[in-house]
């Protein structure tokens, strides 16, 4: 994906231009234009040559993006330029109203020369109202364009009004000078001089707060900017040398002191001290570093002395990572705004139609010339498209950057929208609800085998694998002093175990269920396994040369957060369901611990993306993982989201990066993208309320009950629709992400009914598939309330007020065989 800077820009339709002429480039695949950013996302193997080509030739302005470096980049310098025009549009607009209105209306007085000389008041307010047309002639020049290239947008719109108003004004001028003294009194009150300049003036008051509050919406990627120190204390030849951090190179030496910001990405080679990662991650807690820890560029050492090598410099930081995150949100397109823009694309035309038939009609039923112009006048200059532009780009800035303030990273606008659209949240057990550390908690041996035989024998066959059980096992063999003897033919068994040869003979580990196929397990080591397992503990078996070695039980630490964490979600009316390769009896366990709905155990990592599959029957799933032994659950889930990721945002996965392990992050994260898309849908609804009501009332549709509007007040209407929308957007900067009172219901959790219990004998169920299968077979039949298979035991227990033939059906209708069906 390529990014492109856009200028000229003005409001929605002058956005949809762009994107029509950018799609039509031959190698385009997708185009998004933002109108909060001026900025445009391409996809696709098109020459950028001739995308800025076709922008240019649309009329507007491009130039090749990518990733800013410096907060002065997207520094906002429209805000000082608005703010002139406006001042100086006032400072003329005031007298021309003191002539137009204090004097011809209510007798305010002038200097003699005036006294009855109404063609010169009329010229005073003819030179005022040019002048104040002049300094914004912006709009002019754009309208103008924009109508040449059949592409008219607002500026079009303000154009024509102020014009139409302008030029009227100066035929009666004309008509004044061959008048009567008492005709040319009569012909003041025709004059529009000072509409021709209000338009012109609200219209610029509106742009300038817009422009303002639009600031305040990159205040987030500004913060972060302003965050990365302009030099570095590089290593040269023994000397710490002060260098700009832009000359950093990856392999450079860097020393950090206590307080010193961390200039660039690298890796602690010597020394230790306390980081401050807040900035990156909204961790408040200071992480300490020693030698092979990374650090983070824009992070503080608060204590301590380091000396670091660079392994990340310039874009390819963490901080510069997470800027171009945000703003390729921003710059992207959730798809709730594809009404808004389809909108856009037609509305100045109709607009201008609508004012044309307006003027048409009030002067086919007797109106004069004056008043058919003020009513088709006010319907242009109260239309805006704007705000249906800027309705969900603003909400999706403050949005993403509200999360990315707290560590949570959205990588597109659509991933913002997905997330507020969630039903079901998928946790994975390991590194999610629980650490992800496990610790043996028993070594059990048996037979001829002692505590320390066993550990050695783990050891060996587990010394060359990466599985957290194994690590587990490897420390406590590293805390006995125990060696590890070197094995031949290690084999991995994806979620089952492991295989190995020492000696010559066969050593083997693993599940219970695994070392079973191999060996035949004492009754008595089965059932101290089943014990341990209702614990929340995994047992592991060992066997060697055929003999079963003994026990090794490992548990992993349940995260203190995990509980409330579940709990909130589950105040929003979100189904958890906790998904884990380990036996049922842990995952019961753990699942009860911190209070999920569902639980999914013994499930392979490729088999994961299957259980999500299924849960979408019920709503928008997330799935939340570490995005990478269960990328292809988080490929397949409306929403995937990779927790703990820390410097690693990359992930392709993954549509949300949690940077912390906090489980609090993931209620929060599903909080943000639901206020997110109440807040656009907000913007939509008053964006198109507006329009609705204000263009017939514009027209004089309620003239008849003494309701009109001019167009002075058209303007004003017009300025503070798009004010409001930005406004209502940075509301979301308030928003508290982890104040438990928060999460509240906005999704109906279904009520659980008592219902009657069948229990089901099956044969045939041989795996882990077998049992989702037979799972989505019974749960398909309507009524069914829940499915608790067990593969293992061979049963399914039923919750159904329906006829338990009904049941049956779906069974063998899977595949399976119905041994019996009771009633409990």
């Amino acid at each position: 994906m390529e990014r492109y800077k856009v200028s000229g820009m003005s409001c929605a339709a002058c956005a949809a231009a762009v994107e029509k002429a950018v799609k039509g480039v031959d190698g385009v695949s997708s185009c998004s234009v933002s109108l909060l950013t001026n900025s445009m996302n391409v996809e696709g193997d098109a020459d950028p040559k001739n995308i800025i080509s076709a922008v240019e030739k649309a009329g507007y302005g491009a130039s090749a993006d990518g990733v800013k470096k410096s907060a002065a980049a997207i520094k906002d310098d429209e805000t000082p330029k608005m703010i002139k025009r406006l001042a100086l549009s006032v400072c003329l607009l005031l007298p021309l109203m003191y002539v137009s209105m204090g004097h011809t209306m209510w007798g305010w007085p002038l200097p003699s020369f005036f006294g009855g000389n109404h063609v010169a008041v009329a010229l005073i307010e003819m030179i005022l109202a040019a002048a104040i047309m002049v300094i914004n002639q912006k709009f002019f020049v754009s309208g103008t364009k924009g109508l040449l290239r059949g592409a008219p947008n607002m500026d079009t719109l303000v154009a024509m009004g102020s014009a139409v108003s302008f030029l009227w004004s100066v035929y009666i001028v004309f008509k004044m000078t061959a008048a009567t003294d008492a005709d040319a009194m009569a012909y003041m009150m025709d004059l529009y001089f000072e509409s021709a300049a209000m338009i012109l003036t609200l219209i610029t008051v509106g742009k300038t707060l817009e422009a303002r509050a639009k600031g305040k919406t990159t205040d987030a990627i500004n913060g972060l900017m302003r965050l990365s120190p302009e030099t570095a204390l590089v290593v040269i030849d023994g000397k710490e040398t002060e260098i700009p951090v832009e000359k950093v190179k990856a392999g450079d030496i860097f020393a950090v002191r206590a307080g010193g910001h961390i200039p660039v990405d690298g890796v602690v080679i010597d020394g230790s001290c306390s980081v401050d990662e807040s900035a990156l991650t909204g961790e408040s807690i200071p992480v300490d570093k020693t030698v092979g820890d990374a650090v983070s560029a824009a992070t503080t050492s608060k204590s301590g002395y380091i000396l670091c090598k660079a392994t990340r410099v310039g874009s390819d930081t963490t901080l510069a990572q997470i800027i171009k995150t945000v703003s390729d949100a921003a710059a992207s397109k959730a798809p709730i705004a594809k009404i808004a823009d389809k909108v856009a694309g037609v509305f100045v035309p109709v607009v201008i139609a609508i004012a044309a038939v307006t003027t048409a009609v009030w002067l086919l039923i007797g109106q004069g010339l004056g008043y058919a112009l003020a009513r088709g006048i006010s319907v242009l200059v109260i239309s805006c498209p704007c705000a249906l532009g800027l309705a969900t780009p603003v909400a999706i800035m403050v949005g993403s950057g509200k999360g990315a303030r707290n560590g949570i990273l959205f990588k597109t606008a659509e991933a913002v929208e997905q997330t507020g659209k969630t039903a079901v949240v998928a946790l994975d057990k390991t590194g999610t609800i629980t650490l992800g550390e496990p610790s043996v908690t028993d070594v059990m041996p048996y037979g001829k085998f002692t505590e320390e035989t066993l550990l050695t024998l783990a050891a060996s066959l587990e010394a060359k694998s990466e599985h957290p059980l194994a690590k587990a096992v490897m420390k406590e063999a590293e805390k006995r002093n125990i060696s590890p003897q070197s094995a031949d033919g290690f084999a991995v068994l994806s979620g089952s175990g492991l295989t190995a040869t020492l000696d010559g003979k066969k050593l083997v580990g693993g599940s219970v269920r695994f070392v079973g196929e191999n060996i035949i397990i004492p009754e008595d080591m089965l059932r101290r396994a089943e014990g341990s397992a209702d614990e929340g503990k995994t047992p592991l078996m060992f066997a060697f040369d055929g003999e079963l070695c003994g026990m090794i039980c490992v548990a992993d630490t349940i995260k203190p957060d995990a509980e409330k964490a579940v709990k909130r979600l589950k105040d929003m009316g979100i189904y958890v369901v906790m998904l884990t390769g380990d036996n049922e009896r842990t995952a019961r366990y753990v699942g009860k611990k911190v209070g999920v709905d569902e639980v999914v155990s013994g499930v392979l990592p490729g088999g994961k993306a299957d259980v999500i599959k299924s849960l979408k029957s019920r709503g928008s799933v997330a799935m939340v993982g570490d995005g990478i032994n269960d990328a292809p659950a988080l490929t397949v889930a409306d929403t995937g989201i990779a927790i703990g990721a820390g410097t690693d945002i990359a992930i392709d996965a993954a549509d949300v990066v949690l940077m912390k392990r906090d489980m609090l992050d993931v209620p929060a994260a599903v909080l943000i993208g639901r206020k997110t898309l109440k807040n656009v849908k907000e913007n939509l609804f008053w964006a198109f309320v507006y329009n609705v009501i204000g263009i017939p009332l514009a027209a004089g549709a309620l003239v008849s009950l003494g309701i009109t509007l001019s167009p002075m007040i058209g303007a004003a209407a017009m300025s503070l629709s798009s004010v409001s929308v930005v406004a209502n957007a940075l509301r979301l900067n308030l928003l508290g992400v982890y104040d438990g009172k928060k999460y509240k219901k906005s999704i109906k959790r279904e009520k659980k009914t008592m219902k009657k219990t069948y229990v089901m004998k099956i044969e045939g169920m041989m795996c882990p598939h077998c049992q989702m299968r037979v799972k989505n077979a019974l749960e398909a039949v309507k009524g069914v309330e829940s499915a608790d298979v067990d593969h293992k035991k061979g049963t399914a227990v039923v919750a159904y007020d329906g006829a338990k033939e009904d049941l049956s059906a779906a069974v063998v209708g899977a595949g399976y065989k119905v041994v019996s069906v009771e009633e409990n």
